[in-house]
């Protein structure tokens, strides 16, 4: 077999995931296969003998494509969503030119967009170009963060937090309602106030009688805690340090802390059913801090 055509036949192999990948991606039946086409012509003009792992080479490309398609998408403003299973789209395939157009298959795009569905195109289409590429990426093709990060010019960790991100918003839970953020910030930042005054009966009034404070103190995995609000309070010159140049944020999605204590930074983490913190953890280890999805939040009262 002719290299070309040898070359031609393991693009075709590919072709179905990739469409699926750029689908996912796009939300058009049309783009994703614009996508899926130019990865073709980037490929026939690279040399493949240099290319250890096609499919990886072809999954890169398509979501650089797709990524470009997307961010300029954004800023013209456009998201189209386009799930019609009569447009055209395609390539002769039994034909083993990855280049000529073909007759649309109605049955195959309606199975394609069916597999979808359209409520997760309408969820994906609210993502940020970068979060969406890493989600569909990883979550739904398991193509590793150390692969994906490339693309979106990021370290493997900040890519890890887009698909985190991504993820919370495709399940609907990227942050909790208004209500409950205000109610929940006003709960930290009368702990933090207590805190920083290392006044024990404050830190009390917003303790859980039988709140848990657990640290990793800096090492992954080894977790210390001690339960208690009485125990918990009496930690109030170790929370003061923390609490001098600690800023509200949001720690995946739930109101939490930021501080930079030499050079590097601490999370403290909430949980506050109502009035009260039962849970707090103080995420010390670089890793760790690495893996949370951190944002300012808007709360309407900072």
């Amino acid at each position: 077999m002719h290299e070309d055509e040898w070359l031609a036949k393991r693009f075709e192999e590919e072709r179905s995931r990739l469409r699926a990948v750029a689908y996912r991606m796009l939300g058009s039946l049309s783009e994703a296969e614009d996508a899926v086409q130019e990865a073709w012509l980037r490929l026939s003009r690279s040399d493949a003998e240099d290319i250890d792992n096609l499919a990886g080479w072809l999954t890169t490309v398509v979501g650089r494509v797709c990524l470009d398609m997307l961010r300029s998408r954004t800023s013209r403003r456009e998201e189209p969503l386009d799930v019609r299973p009569s447009e055209p789209t395609g390539t002769d395939t039994a034909a083993g030119a990855p280049g000529r157009p073909r007759q649309p298959d109605p049955q195959e795009e309606a199975l394609l967009a069916d597999s979808v569905g359209v409520a997760m195109l309408v969820v994906l289409d609210k993502l940020a170009p970068a979060e969406r590429l890493a989600f569909v990426l990883h979550d739904l093709f398991a193509v590793p963060f150390e692969d994906i990060a490339p693309i979106v010019e990021r370290t493997p960790a900040a890519a890890r937090q887009l698909a985190s991100r991504a993820r919370r918003r495709v399940r609907g839970a990227d942050t909790l309602p208004p209500a409950d953020l205000t109610r929940t910030r006003k709960v930290v930042d009368a702990f933090l106030a207590a805190a920083r005054d290392g006044n024990f009966e404050a830190l009390l009034e917003v303790l859980d009688p039988d709140v848990v404070a657990r640290s990793d103190s800096g090492i992954p995995g080894a977790l210390t805690a001690v339960r208690g609000a009485a125990l918990v309070a009496r930690q109030a010159a170790t929370f003061a340090q923390f609490a001098q140049g600690a800023q509200v944020a949001l720690v995946n999605g739930a109101v939490g802390v930021v501080a930079r204590v030499g050079g590097e930074f601490r999370v403290m983490m909430f949980t506050v059913p109502d009035d009260r913190i039962t849970e707090l953890s103080v995420v010390m280890a670089k890793t760790e801090v690495d893996r949370l999805d951190l944002a300012v939040p808007d709360t309407g009262t900072a």
